[in-house]
Order: structure tokens, then sequence, then C-alpha cells
């Protein structure tokens, strides 16, 4: 490499002299010089662009396997930084970037640092493909005229043709892409392949789209702040509240649902899926509001949530326990519950919200916490933690959604919790008193096996927290009941745990998580299927309920896997927006034909 000495210069002249170099080595093709303008401990993150694939390659080593690999076919060029770069401190220059490579338009992220001899190379690069050349949506200057200026042969209105498409679509037309969910996930995803001209549909077992979140308990509203949760196209407005509830958010999912024109079939059943290996497609099996319908996707894609099928506890005595038992997910609220005593199994997100509307409607709730959770407060969870990427100030300051998800993506997973660890400390440091009244009531609190708080624990586990939203002033002040232990089993009238403990109870809730994405898979298309995948979220951290080895990205989400055909697509609002952008782009490339080999399809290490 080029000697590209960081000394005198500003940070945009560091990285333009590093992009100068490092394009330089790639259209040379050239891979020991573009390795070498990475520092040995290094992380690339590639989101399609070179992949096509979810890919995180760490290193010297991994870097030049995956450039051998794929380098000659990408071809990328152009590199050029999109504004200007940035002094990061500690001798780190970071910028947003532009490039192409033979088939896409590409963008992302590179942070540079001088090593030992004082030259620039990079510690982190981020490279994220947005549109396929060829293929790009009609918006901007490029939408679509809409109306028919002059004569024209075919002379249905547009409310004619798209109940036409709906007629034929799924009968005489077949889908491309069956989205199997209609939540936020499906419908964000639905979205983005209809505006790239895939034929999608996405069936969902709800009467109406929104209905995920409108039955679930009349509490609930989203913890996320408004800035994180925007889905494509379509921003919140304005006027939005920081955190919604759930009813205004079902309202908005059917109503983003009808203006993206997203074919969506509402009280619809998937029983079974069947891959034809010879043929290359599914055979699947719908009831459609009592319809049986066969179709055959090239495509299917499992939008069911970041979570899979409830997890409830199996001990004696659940069959002559006389009163009411159900899982979190078909809690009603608390409307029901007058004069009850309800015990709530569980200690995170959930639970909290069920014993919170309990108590303040007056209904004596007792939690049982059977490990250490996370507590973090809203309140400072939107100051300290998300407030430079996702706030009012960070809007006014000029940070857009998509530079913020670009920043968050830009950081690897194998070092993210050293970012982490410091916002937590300041967290705990501040919210001091807070934390000891809650230990002082008796819960048991963590920051995760690393200290590294919500965000590792939500991408390493997706469990084992609480976003206070006021639940935990009610469990110091003794309104909400508090007891630690594991159950053990139920009487006729109440709970029993492993100490012996018996709690009274004419209601237990099972806030008690849910298993693996791919306990779905097992379901429509077997145990073999399901295997073949294996397990769907974390990262391989070998921390607490995410086992080893590294993954280095989210097991089996948004990407290839070992099953052809089949995708994994779900999280939060946020990985709901940003995520579906990079699978509608390579389910987009397979239905047009292109050639995507994928580079570092994940193994199997770990079944449901």
């Amino acid at each position: 490499m080029e000697p590209v000495v960081s000394t005198g210069r500003t940070p945009q002249q560091r990285v333009d002299a590093w992009l100068e170099e490092f394009e330089a080595a790639l259209a040379a093709l050239d891979v020991g010089r573009a390795t070498s303008a990475f520092l040995t401990d290094s992380y690339w993150r590639d989101l399609t662009a070179f992949t096509w694939n979810i890919k995180t390659v760490e290193g010297h080593e991994q870097i030049s396997d995956m450039l051998t690999a794929r380098l000659a076919d990408t071809r990328p060029a152009g590199f050029a930084t999109t504004e200007d770069a940035t002094d990061d401190g500690d001798g780190v220059a970071s910028a947003f970037l532009s490039f192409e490579t033979a088939v896409g338009r590409c963008e992302g992220h590179v942070r540079i640092r001088p090593d030992a001899d004082g030259i620039d190379r990079a510690w982190t690069l981020l490279t994220t493909m947005q549109e396929l050349k060829g293929y790009e949506e009609n918006r901007g200057p490029t939408r679509v005229l809409g109306a028919v200026h002059g004569s024209d042969p075919d002379t249905r209105s547009w409310a004619e043709k798209k109940a036409d498409e709906e007629r034929e679509l799924g009968r005489t037309a077949q889908p491309y892409v069956l989205v199997i969910g209609g939540g936020q996930g499906g419908i964000a995803l639905g979205a983005r392949l209809r505006q790239l001209g895939v034929p999608s549909i996405v069936v969902d077992r709800h009467e109406r789209p929104g209905d995920q979140w409108r039955k679930r308990y009349k509490s609930l509203c989203l913890h996320d702040p408004v800035w994180y949760d925007h889905l494509p196209y379509l921003p919140f407005p304005e006027n939005w509240p920081v955190f919604a509830p759930k009813d205004k958010i079902g309202d908005w999912l059917e109503f983003y649902t009808k203006v993206m024109e997203v074919p969506y079939w509402s009280k619809t059943t998937c029983l079974s899926a069947n891959y034809d290996e010879e043929q290359e497609r599914w055979t699947v099996e719908l009831n459609r509001d009592g319809e049986r319908l066969t179709l055959h996707p090239t495509q299917l894609v499992l939008a069911t949530g970041m979570s899979g099928k409830p997890s409830i506890p199996t001990v004696s005595g659940q069959d002559i326990f006389a009163g009411e038992q159900h899982h979190s997910s078909q809690h009603p609220g608390p409307d029901s519950y007058a004069g009850k005593k309800v015990v709530v199994i569980g200690s995170n997100n959930s639970a909290h919200d069920i014993c919170k509307a309990l108590v303040d409607n007056g209904v004596d709730a007792t939690m049982v916490q059977r490990s250490s959770t996370h507590i973090v407060k809203s309140d400072s969870l939107r100051s300290i933690a998300l407030g430079g990427l996702y706030s009012e100030e960070a809007v006014a300051s000029g940070m857009t959604t998509k530079k913020a998800d670009l920043t968050f993506a830009s950081l690897p997973y194998r070092i993210m919790h050293e970012f982490q660890v410091p916002v937590y400390n300041q967290i705990r440091e501040q919210d001091k008193e807070f934390y000891d009244r809650l230990e002082a009531a008796g819960f048991k609190l963590d920051f995760g096996d690393d200290d590294s708080g919500l965000f590792m624990k939500y991408l390493r586990r997706g469990s084992g927290y609480y976003i206070d939203v006021g639940a935990s002033e009610l469990i110091a002040n003794g309104t909400i009941k508090l007891v630690q232990g594991q159950l053990d089993h139920l009487t006729e009238n109440s709970v029993v745990l492993a100490d012996g403990t018996e709690l009274e109870a004419d209601v237990v809730v099972y806030a008690t998580g849910f298993g693996s994405m791919n306990g779905w898979a097992a379901d429509l298309m077997g145990q073999d299927v399901a295997d073949r995948v294996g397990k769907v979220w974390g990262l391989g951290s070998d921390t607490t309920k995410d086992p080893g080895p590294w993954e280095g990205e989210q097991r089996n989400m948004w990407k290839p896997t070992q099953q052809p055909g089949l995708w994994f697509h779900g999280g939060n609002l946020h990985q709901s927006r940003h995520y579906s952008l990079y699978l509608a782009l390579q389910l987009k490339a397979r239905y047009e034909g292109l050639d995507t080999p994928v580079y570092g399809l994940a193994e199997v290490h770990h079944l449901n």
C-alpha cells in the first residue's frame, strides 16, 4: 500500500487519500494491496453490495478471502465521500461514502485511523447496496406520470386495474414472493417489493392489517421513540407521539398497507409449505377466509417477527388449576380481572407492562422474577443511548433517518459492546438512586454479561430487559408485588415456587418469552427444514442464551439460508425498515435473473 500519512491533514484529506489508494487497489484486482489498506484489527461489514449476503469479515485473512472470491465480479468503482469527513477523536476520521458496482449503486461508511507507523488504514468499513442498475424504483424525478395524456387502448381506471390485479394474483398469476406474516416486517417488505415490481403477496391470519397490535393488551405502547420507528417511504408525521399507543400503530399499518398498495391477504392461514428441489419453487397450501388455495412462489419469507412461537413452561398442576392461564401474547388487559389475584411469571417488557396496567386498574398483581433483568429508563435511553442518531435534536442537527441507520449499521457487532459499555455506565451513574431503590425492593438487576446494556441483549438474545415507562417505580414502592423464584407447580388455586412459596392466584400469565423463529418453519415445512436452517437470531457471542461460535451477524436474518428459497425477516420497526431494503434487493435480483453468488453462507451450529 502506498503510504497515506495522517499527520498534518484534515479528516477530508485523509479519507480522500485513503479512498484513492483503496480504489486503485480494487481496480487493479490487487487483493493484497487492497487488504493492506485495512488495519490488522479491522472489520468490513457488507450488506449485499459485495457478498449478496449480510456478512461481516474481520481481519486481513477474512478480508482477503472475501475479495479473492468476489472482487472480479463486483467491479467496485467511483468511491467518493457524500459529505465532509469528520474527526471522531483518538485519531479516527470517518465519512459517508458512495460508489458503484457492476450491478448496483451503493453507499457506505468508513472509519480510518493511523497504524503504529502513522499510516492511515481502515478500521471499519460498511458497504451497502442501495439500488440495482436498470431496476430502479420509480420515484422522485423518475416517478410514473399517472394520468394518460392522449389515447390509450387500455381504458380501465386505476381502481379497475388494481381490482383486476387483485383478482388474478394468486390464481391466474403466481406471486414470485410469498410473505407469511403481515405485521410491520411483512408490510415494510411488501411495500419495497411493490415499488421494485416484484409480484408478491403478504398473508396474515388477522382480520385487518395492524391487528397484531390492536389485539394486544390495551396499555401497550411503543417503547422506542418515533424517530427510530419510521417505515420505508412514509415517515410518521411531525405531530406523531414520541411513544405511539398500540391502536394508533395498528391504524397506521392499515393505512400504510393501503396507501403503498401492498398486496395483502388478511384472514389467511398458511397450512403447509413444501419445496420442490427440481422445480426450485414452493407449494404452499393456504386457507383464505374459508377458501383453500395452492400457491407456487419461488421465494418464501417468514416475517412472523423476531420471536418465534410463544414459550410456555410445562409444570405439574396446570391441568387442575381452576383459574385462567394464558401467555402474555394472549393477554387481554386488566378490565375483566377486578377483584382477582393475578400472578405474572417473568420480569421483562411484557411482564412489566401487564403488571403496571393491572395495578393501575386496582387489580392485585404479583411479578415472579426468575432471573435478573436489565432495566433502563425510557428517558435515559432516549437522551443518552439514542439521542445522537434518533431524536428531535439529531434531526435539527441534520441527521436523517438514512444517515442514522447507516451510522448504526457501520458499527461491527464484534466491537459494538465496546461502544455500548460507556453509554450504560453513564446511565447507571446518572440513575443510581433509581437502581438502588429497585434493588432495595428485592429486584435483581443486570446490565448484560459484559455490562453492555439493552441493545446487545436485544441483538444477542432478544430478551432479558425492560424499558421503564413507569412499572419500576411501582415495584420499588411495593404496589406491584415482587417474588423471586422458579415456577415449580400449580395447585387448584395457587402458584407454588421451587422454594415452597405459595402464591394465591385466580389468573396466571406466562410472560415467558418466545422460541426461535424457526419453530414456525418446523410447523409449516417440517422439522427437517427447520433443522436445515438452524437457530434464528443471535450473534454467537457465547453469552447467556446466545451460544457460540461467533457468527458476526444475526443468524439467518434478511439473508440466504441453508434452505433454498427460504428467508427470515422481522425485528423491531427500525430493523423492519432498514433491513427490508437489502432483503428486497436480494429478491429483486433473483426475480430478474441476475447472477447472485452468495459469499459466506452461514453454517448451522444450533437447532431450534
